[in-house]
C-alpha cells in the first residue's frame, strides 16, 4: 500500500472530486459540480479528502446544523448549514471505483468520526441505500428507519452515530499511513 494522506478539501480538488462523485453514484444521485464546489468552499473542515501519492482516491463531505432534517434537499446545498451546529450530516462517502475494496472507506470513516469528535460535534447523521446499512453499523451507526428522502428517485434509510464517549466504539485514525 502506498502512502496515504487525509486532509481538508481545497477548491483545486474540485475536478477530481466531481469525477469521483460521477463515477461512483448513478444518475441524479450524484451531486452537481456546483454543489461539490459549494461544499468545499463553505465547510472544508467537513470535507475530507483521502489521497495517495498519485491522486485523490476518495472523500467524505458533510454539513453542520443545530436541527437535523435528513430529507431536506436544500441542505445538500448547505442551506441551513451552521459551522457551529452540533450535528453533522454526511452527504457523500465515496471511493473511486478503481480503489474500492482496499479498506479506504474504513480508514476515511474512522478518521472523519474522530475529527468530528475533536470538533465537539455530538452526533453524525446520514442516509444510505439498503445494502450499506450493515457497513455503517460497523462504525457504530444506529438504524433510525426509512427516510422521507427520495433523492435521485431512490428510497433511503436514516442512520445516526452518537459521539458521546461512552457510546462510540474506539476507533483508530491515522492522518498518514505507510506500508
Amino acid at each position: 500500500m502506498s502512502e496515504l494522506n487525509i486532509r481538508s478539501a481545497k477548491v483545486s480538488d474540485l475536478d477530481r472530486c466531481f469525477e469521483i462523485e460521477n463515477a461512483s453514484y448513478a444518475g441524479e444521485e450524484a451531486a452537481t459540480k456546483e454543489k461539490v464546489l459549494k461544499r468545499i468552499e463553505t465547510y472544508p473542515e467537513g470535507f475530507l479528502i483521502l489521497e495517495n501519492k498519485k491522486e485523490i482516491v476518495g472523500f467524505i463531505n458533510s454539513g453542520a446544523t443545530h436541527k437535523v432534517e435528513l430529507s431536506d434537499e436544500e441542505f445538500k446545498e448547505l442551506i441551513g448549514h451552521d459551522p457551529h451546529g452540533e450535528h453533522i450530516v454526511i452527504m457523500s462517502v465515496v471511493i473511486h471505483p478503481e480503489y474500492q475494496g482496499k479498506s479506504f472507506t474504513s480508514l476515511l470513516m474512522k478518521h472523519f468520526i474522530n475529527a468530528m469528535k475533536e470538533m465537539n460535534k455530538t452526533e453524525i447523521y446520514l442516509i444510505c441505500q439498503t445494502e450499506l446499512i450493515n457497513m455503517y453499523a460497523k462504525y457504530g451507526f444506529v438504524y433510525l428507519g426509512e427516510s422521507d428522502s427520495d433523492h435521485g428517485g431512490l428510497s433511503w434509510h436514516e442512520m445516526s452515530l452518537s459521539l458521546s464517549a461512552q457510546q462510540i466504539k474506539s476507533l483508530d485514525a491515522f492522518a498518514v499511513i505507510s506500508k
